[in-house]
């Protein structure tokens, strides 16, 4: 038995699941994992988020009090030990957004209009005491890991990023730097459940915002629309950007510029992350991943805004092909011997 295996035991025993069975949920991108409890006809879930990895189990807790004091549907917790990186979570079932729609896509634009409008009441609250809030310089180093990660696995070249870094900063700053709100940073459908016996805006299930910050108004719709791991239908995202754009009041030019710069910074810092799970991480399957982000940031360079990056993007990184996903992938700690 695992030391973590052990002290998750104890925690459940003192919050009086000790008989529970236990089976595995989920894992994501991070060293957080969920299990599935069940006992005596009801069931919750065990979050085990172990300390010292980047993802503090406090911030979950007061994130998900702010998000059910608005009246939204972020678990309930049900007991935690902080110091040892355990939460146990009301269980919202199985109804993750991309599941549904894989079901019956039909229902796509009715949910994701569903999810725009939380986005649109988060927005519209005060936010809590002490999100971190990113500066223009901040997020554009955060979008270098595409030259860290992705450029360097495919070419084994390290370059000066300065210059990459300052134009995209310009663009943000220009762009998508007005006023913050609260953003939940990874907003799409594998991290939304559909609850279609609840109300209102709390039909929407919230997961995985236990790194929410304040940020640029478009973010989290970028997140939803252009997501990583599914298509969505351009008629969808077309639709939910004017339902977006009409509610908060922006022209057509001022939100699509920022959008596409938003969307730019997303799709290079996931080209990074993902490469870096795989290259640090031991991760290789988020690779078959990159093709869908980088035709989503080849999309956003089009965009006249994006027009003093776009040749710079050209110009460092070098198109995923199966040759050179194949490069990052053999340098993968867990690849096998050739």
């Amino acid at each position: 038995m695992t030391d973590r295996r052990a002290l998750s035991e104890t925690f459940l025993a003192r919050a009086g699941w000790g008989s529970a069975q236990r089976s595995f949920l989920a894992g994501d991108a991070s060293d957080r994992s969920y299990d599935r409890l069940r006992q005596g006809g009801q069931s919750a879930v065990l979050m085990d988020a172990p300390p010292g990895k980047g993802d503090d189990p406090a911030d979950f807790v007061a994130m998900a009090r702010h998000l059910t004091g608005l009246g939204l549907s972020a678990p309930a917790i049900l007991a935690e030990d902080l110091e040892q990186g355990f939460l146990l979570l009301e269980d919202l079932g199985d109804g993750i957004f991309a599941r549904v729609i894989a079901q019956d896509p039909l229902l796509e634009q009715p949910l994701y209009a569903a999810a725009c409008d939380v986005l649109l009441h988060l927005h519209s609250a005060p936010p809590p005491h002490g999100l971190p809030d990113l500066s223009a310089q901040d997020w554009a180093e955060a979008a270098a890991f595409v030259l860290d990660w992705y450029r360097w696995g495919i070419t084994d070249e390290r370059i000066d990023s300065r210059d990459f870094i300052a134009c995209l900063r310009d663009l943000l700053a220009c762009h998508a730097d007005g006023p913050r709100i609260v953003i939940l940073r990874d907003y799409h459908a594998e991290n939304l459940l559909w609850l279609p016996e609840r109300q209102g805006l709390a039909r929407v299930g919230l997961l995985d915002f236990q790194l929410a910050q304040m940020g640029q108004p478009a973010y989290d719709l970028v997140s939803l629309l252009q997501d990583a791991r599914r298509d969505v239908a351009i008629e969808t995202e077309t639709s939910i950007c004017a339902r977006f754009r009409t509610a908060t009041g922006q022209t057509e030019a001022e939100f699509s510029a920022a959008y596409a710069v938003l969307g730019t910074q997303r799709a290079l810092r996931i080209l990074g992350i993902f490469a870096r799970l795989c290259l640090h991480g031991g991760k290789p399957g988020y690779l078959r991943l990159i093709p869908r982000v980088w035709q989503q940031l080849r999309r956003n360079l089009a965009h006249p805004a994006l027009a003093p990056l776009a040749p710079l993007c050209a110009r460092l990184l070098p198109d995923p092909t199966p040759e050179a996903l194949a490069r990052i992938s053999s340098k993968c700690p867990t690849a096998p011997a050739p």
